[in-house]
């Protein structure tokens, strides 16, 4: 049974994880002009985010949920900046040519970036919700099964940032270094129209 409840979590992890998206476009930036390790860690920081999520919504934790839903234009406003500042950077310049991206310090940033990004989109607990009912994993509600499950959804989505880092890491390889400066340019730009999306939806939707 045991088992069976940590697959079921791999599955909900790499399901929350897999829809591409900014973080996906910031972890395939980050192979372009770090390699894999750097965009495995950005990885690790949306898995770590994808987690908690996970864990909200399969301890039924009402009072973190009630806050999230409650504070959701103030996080989405968070989280769109984060992504235009990100972009910004990205546009001025290839982190390619800095020695320090591949440091402590740096690695810690890519981590913290893509875990806030992340964790201040609300609408993440309501697809853990949805998948986690989809999969029957949401039925238990006592602590050991559910942490089981939790720890399988850290695993699932660690497992879609493993692959896909290897993979953006195997193409940087191939690519010619002109290449490789536009499409962390070109990234730059998406990461700047995600954001400036969010925070247009919202705009929208106050003044709708």
């Amino acid at each position: 049974m045991v088992t069976n409840l940590f697959l079921r979590g791999v599955a909900i992890g790499f399901a929350l994880a897999a829809p591409v998206g900014p973080v996906g476009v910031l972890c395939v930036r980050r192979a372009l002009a770090d390699g894999r390790h750097a965009a495995f860690v950005a990885g690790l920081g949306a898995a770590f985010a994808d987690t908690f999520y996970g864990a909200v919504a399969c301890l039924g934790l009402g009072v973190i949920s009630s806050f999230l839903v409650e504070h959701h234009i103030f996080l989405r406003v968070a989280g769109g900046l984060i992504l235009v500042i990100l972009g910004v950077r990205s546009l001025q310049g290839s982190r390619a040519e800095n020695p320090a991206a591949m440091s402590g310090p740096g690695l810690f940033k890519d981590f913290l970036s893509t875990f806030l990004i992340t964790l201040t989109n609300p609408g993440t607990i309501l697809a853990s919700m949805a998948i986690f009912a989809a999969f029957g994993a949401i039925e238990h509600q006592s602590a050991s099964p559910s942490m089981v499950v939790v720890l399988g959804v850290f695993g699932g989505s660690t497992l879609w940032w493993l692959v896909l880092s290897a993979a953006a890491g195997a193409a940087r390889s191939r690519l010619s270094p002109r290449a490789l400066e536009l499409l962390n340019r070109g990234s730059g730009v998406l990461l700047v129209l995600f954001g400036l999306g969010i925070i247009a939806s919202l705009a929208f939707n106050c003044f709708a």
